[in-house]
């Protein structure tokens, strides 16, 4: 990819993106990265479907998840952060949680490129 490519406004829809599976049973997570590490190192971003799954993770990043459709569930602890649509969560690196509920949502994640910084790509 070219550096004037990287510099072009981009506009991504998600039923354009191909979902990987993340999670369940119970329901099932879907993910899906919508701007690669050689677009933006700095920051992820992409769009996650959840249909009940509960995925347990400590997150090795800033994170913003922001609902578009449904109930997204976050548990931290013994709190319970119910998420719907117009409304968003930030979430500082370090912090364990679940992710749950029924929900399509988008999230961004800072840095992007966590998983090599992290030893994991």
């Amino acid at each position: 990819m070219s550096a004037l490519e990287k510099k072009r406004v981009l506009r991504i829809d998600h039923q354009d993106l191909d979902f990987n599976f993340r999670g369940g049973p119970p329901g099932a997570a879907y993910v899906a990265r919508a701007l690669s590490n050689e677009i933006s190192p700095n920051i992820g971003v992409g769009f996650a479907r959840w249909e009940g799954a509960q995925v347990a993770w400590t997150v090795l990043y800033d994170e913003v998840i922001f609902v578009i459709e449904g109930c997204f569930e976050l548990q931290v602890g013994v709190e319970l952060y119910q998420v719907t649509p117009g409304q968003l969560l930030w979430i500082p690196e370090g912090t364990e949680l679940v992710y749950g509920g029924h929900a399509l949502f988008g999230y961004v994640v800072h840095p992007g490129n966590w998983k090599a910084l992290h030893g994991l790509s």
